[in-house]
């Protein structure tokens, strides 16, 4: 084989992102909260973007202007669609939305605050501020980050942290010997998010630390009762459902007040009819057990009270806070529903005057002026990508109003098939833009707060010649299930033809598929017995 090293060249074509682009689509695809964290990092980071200066300098004046700001939280974007008859909304006739390629000569432009009649009128406010509200703070105070950063409450401790704390204590109070100390150490570290020690137990004799040596199947069993007996909650280290119940109904007979009759007859439902339990078979529970039917009904309703997963009553609750990127509104007098943009919890930015002067100062050295020069460049494509993303939002949410006026007066029953490709051709965009435009998007509606991408479905027809969404199939699905005779429930095929007959004709394989997704169980789980 002949190895040579030579230069060739080669021409050829390929598309490439420009940078402006790439940040554009992050931030359409940006919920609200996440695009306040994106800016407060930008703050941070690039010295040439800042808060809107106040206009006032005394200290009293800010107070009373931070009060004054707060109180204008509601000061946000408009837009108001169609009425009943429908008439055209205010998104369906803006103006088309602009490519990103050309963001960088959009900077002498910024979108009003207001969108009326479908037409983006652009705002005489200088390219350096974001159309919103007064700032929540002012330049130079950004020390109040730290503030906040202090005042956040501390990060709870993780599920083993907190076993081992309880260990800890066991250990000094039960005298427990290191030995087995270190092995209820090593167990714990096995135990899942659920509070389960799931691990087969040759594998964990197998994988125990050298310091323990080896460790007999005896030596495990022990060290788990120790750990099932001295963790709370009761249930933590189960090695299965039905030993996490016995472990919690063990814990309560330590109340002198607790019912015995009723935790014995727990007991017997869990170790011998745990499956009856799970399918509804009364009958064979109450031929298994010589109990009547309603003394089984009250002993398994009671069994619910009982933590399936009692590791994530100690695990930190995973909190999400969603932020409704705009509110929906409806006027009785017009019978027009409106959009408001929330974009007044946004900081409102600008392009620090001082750094453009030094971008333009040739006293300076070429570096300094160069690396300012970027810093602008990054703020000033921040700036538009913002307010296009606040423009392309509202018009997509204004088709969306118009489409889906059903579900404002009916619900989801008033939901009807809305491909975005529609939404696409109607607004002059890409499909891939409405997809991010809808991306992690929230509704606050009189009918409370919806994502956004709920109002975009496939669909069918109905007998008559109407659209309806899947949605608003469910939904008829499961006012069927709820008027049943629920001691002869519906089965799916007796399912397709009720739906049949308000009509709407889907697959039995269908109903089965939406009757999981909304959590409804089969027939013999949802019959009740008298």
């Amino acid at each position: 084989m002949h190895l040579s090293v030579g230069n060739h060249v080669r021409m050829g074509q390929q598309m490439k992102l420009a940078p402006r682009m790439i940040q554009s689509m992050e931030i359409l695809q940006m919920p609200q909260a996440q695009l306040e964290e994106r800016i407060e990092l930008e703050l941070a980071s690039n010295p040439t973007l800042e808060l809107q200066e106040p206009g006032a300098d005394a200290e009293g004046l800010r107070d009373a202007m931070a009060q004054e700001r707060r109180d204008d939280r509601e000061h946000t974007r408009e837009l108001v669609v169609g009425g009943a008859d429908g008439a055209p909304g205010a998104g369906e006739s803006a103006a088309d939305f602009e490519r990103l390629d050309n963001l960088s000569e959009q900077y002498g432009d910024a979108w009003s605050n207001t969108l009326e009649s479908g037409e983006g009128r652009l705002s005489d406010r200088s390219e350096r501020f974001l159309s919103g509200p007064g700032p929540s703070s002012y330049a130079g105070e950004r020390d109040g980050k730290m503030d906040a950063m202090a005042n956040s409450p501390a990060k709870m401790a993780s599920l083993y942290e907190q076993l081992m704390g309880q260990w800890r204590m066991a250990q000094a109070d039960d005298n427990l010997d290191e030995r087995l100390f270190d092995l209820g150490e090593y167990l714990i570290g096995n135990i899942d998010a659920d509070g389960y020690l799931r691990a087969d137990p040759e594998q964990l004799r197998d994988a125990a630390p050298a310091k323990l040596g080896d460790v007999s199947a005896e030596e495990v069993d022990e060290a788990i009762e120790i750990l099932q007996m001295a963790l709370d909650p009761a249930g933590i280290a189960a090695r299965s459902l039905a030993e996490c119940i016995l472990l919690q109904i063990d814990a309560k007979r330590r109340d002198p007040d607790a019912d015995r009759d009723l935790l014995d007859l727990q007991e017997v439902l869990i170790r011998d009819h745990l499956k009856d339990i799970e399918i509804n078979r009364f009958p064979r529970m109450v031929e298994a057990t010589g109990r009547g039917l309603g003394e089984l009904k009250h002993a398994v309703a009671r069994l619910r009270a009982y933590s399936p997963h009692p590791g994530r009553n100690l695990a930190d609750p995973v909190t999400r806070t969603i932020t409704p990127d705009a509110v929906i509104t409806y006027d009785e007098l017009t019978d027009t529903y409106t959009a408001l943009l929330t974009s007044g919890r946004l900081p409102a930015l600008q392009i620090s005057a001082d750094y453009e002067d030094l971008a333009k100062d040739k006293t300076q050295e070429k570096a300094a002026r160069d690396f300012v020069g970027r810093q602008l460049r990054s703020a000033r494509w921040l700036l538009d990508a913002i307010r296009q993303r606040q423009h392309t939002l509202l018009r997509v949410i204004g088709v969306v109003i118009n489409a889906q006026r059903g579900w404002f007066e009916q619900g989801d029953a008033g939901l009807v098939p809305l491909p975005m490709t529609l939404v696409a051709d109607q607004l002059g965009i890409h499909v891939a833009t409405v997809s991010r435009a809808v991306s992690e998007k929230y509704l606050q509606t009189p009918r409370g707060i919806v994502p956004l991408r709920m109002f975009f479905s496939g669909g069918t027809q109905s007998a008559g010649g109407d659209d309806v969404s899947w949605t608003a199939v469910q939904a008829k699905l499961k006012e069927v299930i709820d008027d049943e005779d629920k001691t002869e429930p519906l089965s799916d095929d007796e399912l397709v033809e009720a739906l049949g007959e308000r009509g709407i004709t889907i697959a039995r394989r269908t109903v089965a598929k939406y009757r999981g997704q909304l959590g409804i169980g089969t027939k013999r789980q949802r019959r009740e017995f008298v």
